[in-house]
């Protein structure tokens, strides 16, 4: 009986501990599955992986002054455009930090809805394939592809109600390459985290690195606490996957992206001499420190470096 005991049980106990590894090769293997029937490479590049940032047009300057003192950089021209399918008028620059690049939009007209619920804009090979590719795992178009001044663009939304904007360009833009990689934040509920991470790992061609389930929840407010955290590598960048009960203290779940930097304390100092105020100071986990800040304008970001062994 005893022998059959310790039988019984090994199995169990493996499958405890390989258990996580198993659901990471379920979510590649679902991703690898979606690929070879139907989805296809869309992706360009980290670097065109832009956040989505509205402020009223009298903080338009300001915000895009102090991302260029707090990460450096450069801008495109400045410009008013309708980038919206329905009539609008928009300021418009992109400002290209070593660090990830920013949209910044200042609206002159009311905001079309869905327009401003977008996190984040991917530029894509092909628009009509993109949305093929989106729609076979699972996502909703939710304003379908229209013509911009330079392009084209569309909305869509995966399973748990994450917007993305995808863009194409007449003219390929050419942004040197990042010098860190941001980190795309998305808050979901744990009944439709599974089904947004296959979605989004299918669509992306990308890679689960890491599913914790226990991670250390002073990331999110919530110190004695712990939450689950999926990270996703892709050609797209990267995105982590904060997965909890939407309890979260002001200002987690408003930041849409989290920023790698080389040394948090210069970089915070360079923070606040541009008027960057700090919402949470900063705070270690076994894999970084990290503070979350707000720009002039409203712009809530995560900054982090990565924790030395």
């Amino acid at each position: 009986m005893r022998l059959k005991k310790i039988l019984v049980g090994t199995p169990v106990a493996i499958c405890l501990t390989i258990g996580f590894t198993c659901e990471l090769q379920h979510f590649n293997t679902f991703a690898q599955s979606a690929q070879t029937t139907g989805t296809v490479s869309v992706a360009v590049g980290s670097q065109y992986d832009t956040t989505h940032v509205y402020v009223a047009p009298q903080n338009f300057d300001g915000f895009v002054a102090s991302l260029i003192a707090t990460f450096g950089g450069t801008t495109t021209k400045q410009g008013v455009f309708t980038v919206t399918p329905t009539p609008s008028s928009t300021m418009s620059q992109l400002v290209l930090t070593p660090v990830g690049t920013i949209s910044v939009f200042g609206f002159k007209t009311p905001v079309p809805y869905p327009f401003g619920l977008e996190r984040t804009g991917y530029l894509v090979t092909d628009m009509d394939e993109a949305i093929g590719a989106a729609k076979a795992t699972g996502a909703d178009v939710l304003v379908a592809a229209f013509n911009d001044p330079i392009g084209r663009d569309a909305i869509i939304q995966w399973p748990g109600g994450v917007n993305t904007q995808l863009y194409w360009h007449t003219t390929a833009p050419s942004y040197a390459p990042l010098q860190t990689i941001p980190e795309n934040r998305i808050y979901v509920s744990p009944d439709r985290a599974d089904a947004f991470v296959r979605s989004f790992v299918a669509f992306s061609r990308g890679s689960v690195v890491s599913d914790e389930p226990r991670a250390a929840g002073v990331a999110i407010g919530r110190p004695a606490e712990t939450y689950r955290r999926v990270r996703i590598e892709s050609k797209f960048g990267k995105l982590t996957a904060l997965v909890t009960d939407g309890h979260l203290p002001y200002p987690y779940g408003r930041e849409m992206t989290g920023y790698e930097v080389t040394n948090l304390t210069d970089t915070l100092t360079k923070a606040k001499a541009s008027g960057v105020d700090v919402l949470v100071p900063p705070y270690k986990t076994d894999e970084r420190e990290a503070v979350v800040v707000q720009f002039p304008g409203g712009y809530i970001a995560e900054i982090h470096s990565v924790a030395k062994k």
